[in-house]
């Protein structure tokens, strides 16, 4: 009895990483400036770093053989990718017009910042392996769109934001981008036949450490942004309508995938893969993109906000839908 009541209390409480990044804000609220620019050891500098290592281990897990082995399934990979880094962008961009010279054009770009992001990795899979998707398929798009997502998440913030911050430096931040991230993810795959195994091996360490840099890079963005008053400039009822923004747009590109598969006649296993892998948002992505592509901006956490709403609303819509899914082929065990 005291074993099902536990299980019941777990699937409710919070994920973990999502309790962490909230705790980070908090701490942020109370204490910020910790490991500023100056102190013994700065916090930018750890994060520089923490983001060259994140990726040298995310190249280091990536089998180069097993890519290359499901790269037959091409209608199902190209479908995937074109929602993730083309459809989620063109459905924001349709709304441009409409808020380009407002007040409001910042929280646009900030929601255009989530359409450009690439998929989930972890969650995007075990939702898939839950449901009883393709699951090789499911691991390569994953994968891959983080690696798609290194080149076309800031090549589409590039079209914008020169226009929002006269300090923004594009040069720099592919600069940054090339230092941080391609050559360390580079480097991962060279070393994959060398340390993969390790890598392997060490998986929950490895995404312990992931999940540190995340929480430093969140701590850092909204420490600056208490310290700058960047929220004290945004109304309560327009974090209100971000959200329901934000829902929308999942549940556009998430009904919309469903429709599209059955007419491509995907068969079931490939049309769960899609509507997964297709229609989530990354927020370690997220988090490490903003600590690149913002790293001298006070803006870098009000980008991370609709990613944080949308993240958390794809883990709990998802995993509802995944489990029915589980229910129609297993109904005895459920």
């Amino acid at each position: 009895m005291s074993t099902n009541f536990m299980s019941t209390v777990r699937k409710y409480l919070p994920d973990g990483f999502i309790a962490g990044i909230l705790l980070m804000i908090l701490l942020a609220k109370l204490i910020p400036g910790i490991g500023h620019d100056g102190s013994l050891i700065e916090l930018s500098v750890l994060i520089k770093g923490g983001i060259a290592l994140l990726f040298f281990f995310y190249g280091l897990k990536l089998s180069p053989e097993k890519l290359k082995n499901d790269l037959s399934n091409w209608r199902l990979h190209l479908l995937i990718q074109l929602i993730t880094f083309l459809v989620f962008p063109l459905l924001l961009l349709l709304f441009y017009p409409i808020f380009k010279g407002s007040d409001r054009e910042i929280l646009w770009l900030a929601v255009f910042f989530l359409a450009a992001l690439p998929s989930t990795v972890s969650s995007s899979v075990v939702m898939v392996s839950i449901a009883g998707g393709n699951i090789p398929s499911a691991i390569f798009n994953a994968s891959i769109s983080g690696v798609i997502g290194i080149v076309l998440t800031p090549a589409w913030m590039g079209l914008f934001l020169d226009q929002q911050a006269e300090s923004f430096a594009f040069g720099e931040v592919i600069r940054d981008l090339v230092i941080q991230i391609l050559i360390p993810v580079a480097i991962g795959l060279f070393m994959h036949r060398f340390w993969g195994n390790w890598a392997n091996r060490n998986k929950s360490r490895i995404s312990l450490f992931d999940k540190s840099v995340i929480l430093a890079i969140v701590y850092r963005s909204f420490s600056d942004s208490f310290l700058n008053g960047i929220f004290s400039s945004i109304p309560m009822h327009s974090l209100l309508v971000l959200s329901i923004c934000v829902i929308a747009l999942f549940f556009t590109v998430f009904e919309g995938t469903k429709l599209l598969t059955k007419f491509m006649h995907f068969n079931r296993e490939d049309q769960i893969t899609v509507l997964f892998c297709g229609s989530k948002k990354s927020l370690v992505h997220g988090s490490v993109m903003v600590g690149v592509l913002f790293a001298g901006s006070t803006m870098g956490s009000l980008f991370l906000v609709p990613v944080m709403i949308y993240h958390a609303f794809q883990l709990f819509y998802i995993s509802v839908v995944a489990r029915r899914y589980n229910k129609e082929l297993n109904p005895a065990s459920i």
